[in-house]
């Protein structure tokens, strides 16, 4: 549905989760409250409060968000690489370029949001949790083609590679977004390569 098929309401609720978006990409997820959301949106507590509802439900609406516009932008092109390997790269790639554009500029809110919420049960965490493990399974998806494909030997545990391409972007994300360096998605890439070249040599 295109912006013409949204009724005031929904137009409403979607600037809301925008600016809220913005907010948590650059202060985190804990900096977002109905006063502060309400502040940037130029609304009322009561209009984002009707909206949104809790803080709690807001939190949860970025992350929905923001793992909408991940998907459109990082996921879907990845896959439709070829099969396997091209494809897993694609993902980490795209996945490294998302967490250094602008659109990503304060990483991946998935990567942050576990640092804030890992042991703080609840609606938020879950939502973090769910989002970083479909990327996980997507990985092991990806290596398990691979082994499929004869890309990568048959005795190749997926889940362990998948756990190893995820501290590769977590060492992305905490270099470019912690020191700044400029380098940090050139030497993911490459450690990348080295991992894979190093499965397959086996």
């Amino acid at each position: 549905m295109g912006l013409a098929g949204l009724t005031k309401a929904e137009l409403t609720r979607a600037a809301i989760v925008d600016a809220a978006l913005t907010m948590a990409q650059e202060g985190g997820l804990e900096s977002l409250t109905i006063g502060t959301v309400a502040e940037k949106a130029g609304l009322s507590k009561s209009g984002v409060f009707s909206r949104v509802g809790s803080r709690e439900e807001l939190q949860v609406a970025v992350l929905k968000e923001y793992e909408r516009r991940f998907i459109e932008s990082a996921l879907l092109p990845a896959l439709r690489e070829p099969r396997g390997l091209p494809r897993l790269r694609a993902l980490v790639a795209r996945w490294a370029d998302w967490i250094g554009s602008d659109t990503g500029r304060a990483g991946c809110l998935f990567i942050s949001g576990s640092i804030e919420y890992d042991d703080r049960p609840g609606p938020v965490r879950d939502a973090v949790l769910s989002g970083l493990g479909e990327l996980r399974r997507h990985l092991a998806r990806n290596v398990r083609q691979a082994v499929d494909e004869r890309q990568l030997p048959p005795d190749t545990d997926p889940e362990q590679v998948a756990f190893e391409l995820a501290a590769i972007v977590l060492g992305l994300h905490n270099d470019l977004r912690l020191f700044r360096d400029e380098r940090a998605i050139k030497r993911a890439l490459v450690a990348f390569d080295r991992l894979l070249a190093g499965k397959a040599a086996h």
